[in-house]
């Protein structure tokens, strides 16, 4: 399977410039979300997004995996997730459409992404692993 590409929301290239993100020294997780997710362009804050996959003892946690985001180059800078995060389905299947990035100090969402391009939801069976990794070129190129 194929994830869909990095989406910013509407507010977050403002908050790239007006420094509300400060990409290589923020804290920032990654979450998943059900298809019956309100998640889009639209959506700003963290809490106000519904459906987030449950922390039921299968293998994820409310609020996602903590990751660190890298920067390289100088005149076209990549942002790339520094270690990919990785869940374990355990006990029952982790069932999840979108994955996105956010801030949890302002709550601010900063990227999303479908987890299949072809926006079907993605079930991860006990004892299996679901790694959301971005493709060679990163999550985002500003240049």
């Amino acid at each position: 399977m194929a994830a869909g590409t990095w989406q910013f929301t509407n507010t977050s290239k403002t908050y790239l410039l007006n420094g509300t993100f400060d990409l290589d020294t923020d804290a920032f997780k990654m979450a998943l979300y059900t298809s019956s997710s309100n998640l889009a362009a639209s959506s700003d804050e963290y809490s106000a997004v519904t459906h987030q996959v449950a922390s039921t003892g299968l293998g994820y946690t409310e609020g996602g995996i903590s990751v660190t985001l890298a920067l390289s180059g100088t005149t076209q800078v990549k942002v790339d997730i520094n270690t990919d995060p990785i869940w374990t389905a355990s006990g029952g299947s982790i069932v999840a459409k979108w994955a996105q990035i956010y801030e949890p100090t302002s709550s601010k969402l900063l990227i999303y992404c479908l987890l299949d391009s072809t926006s079907a939801d993605v079930t991860i069976e006990p004892g299996n692993t679901l790694t959301v990794a971005a493709n060679a070129s990163g999550l985002f190129t500003l240049s």
